[in-house]
C-alpha cells in the first residue's frame, strides 16, 4: 500500500512537471550562463529539468541493470566523458544539428531503459548514453562559447554530473531488491517527459 501511494505521488509530480518542459532547456538554461564560472556550471544540471532527469536516470539504470558492482560505472563514465567532449566542441563554436530533439530523445530512451531494467554489456551501455551525452554537452558548451570563465563552468558541470550519477546509483541500488514498481514509475515519468519535450522541438 505504501509503495502504491509513493507511485501515485510520483506520477502526480511528473504530470505537474510536464508544463515546465518548454522551459527545461531552451532559453531558460542559457540565461544561467550570462556570468560564467564554476558555481554557475555546477548548479546548471540541477536547474535544467532535462539534464537533471537524464543524469539521475543514467545512474538509476546502471544500478538497476547491473549484475554486480563492477557494472555500475560503465554508463555514468561514458555519459560524463562524452558530455565533456560535447561541451568542448560547443566551446569551440561547433554547431551540431538536432541538439534539442536529441536531448529530448535521450530522456525517452533513458526512461525506457530504467523502466525495463535492460541489461547491456558495459561498453555498449557507455556508448548508448554517451552518444546522447554529446548533445547535452554541445548545448552547454555552445551557450558558454566566448564567455570568460567558461572552462571553470564546464568543470563544475562535469562534477555536478558525476554527483547526480552517484545519486541515481544510490537510489537504484536501494530499490533494485526492494521494489519493482517504483523504478518502472520513475522510468515511465522520465520517458513521458522526453515525449513532452519532443512534441515541442520536432
Amino acid at each position: 500500500m505504501r509503495a502504491r501511494r509513493i507511485a501515485h505521488a510520483t506520477l502526480i509530480a511528473a504530470a505537474a512537471a510536464l508544463p515546465l518542459a518548454a522551459s527545461a532547456h531552451v532559453g531558460v538554461d542559457g540565461a544561467a550562463h550570462h556570468s560564467a564560472g564554476f558555481m554557475q556550471g555546477f548548479l546548471h544540471p540541477f536547474t535544467g529539468l532535462d539534464h537533471l532527469a537524464a543524469m539521475v536516470g543514467v545512474g538509476l539504470w546502471s544500478a538497476l541493470a547491473a549484475r554486480g558492482a563492477r557494472d555500475l560505472f560503465w554508463a555514468p563514465l561514458g555519459f560524463a566523458a562524452m558530455l565533456l567532449a560535447g561541451a568542448l566542441l560547443g566551446l569551440a563554436g561547433a554547431r551540431v544539428p538536432a541538439v534539442e530533439p536529441m536531448i529530448a530523445a535521450s530522456l525517452l530512451v533513458i526512461g525506457l531503459l530504467v523502466a525495463t531494467r535492460l541489461r547491456l554489456p558495459g561498453p555498449v551501455a557507455a556508448a548508448v548514453v554517451g552518444a546522447f551525452a554529446v548533445f547535452h554537452g554541445v548545448a552547454h558548451g555552445y551557450e558558454l562559447s566566448g564567455a570568460s570563465g567558461a572552462a571553470a563552468a564546464v568543470a563544475g558541470m562535469v562534477l555536478a554530473t558525476a554527483l547526480l550519477h552517484l545519486a541515481g546509483i544510490a537510489i537504484g541500488w536501494t530499490l533494485r531488491r526492494r521494489s519493482t514498481l517504483l523504478p518502472r514509475v520513475a522510468g515511465g515519468a522520465v520517458a513521458l517527459f522526453g515525449v513532452a519535450l519532443l512534441t515541442q522541438v520536432v
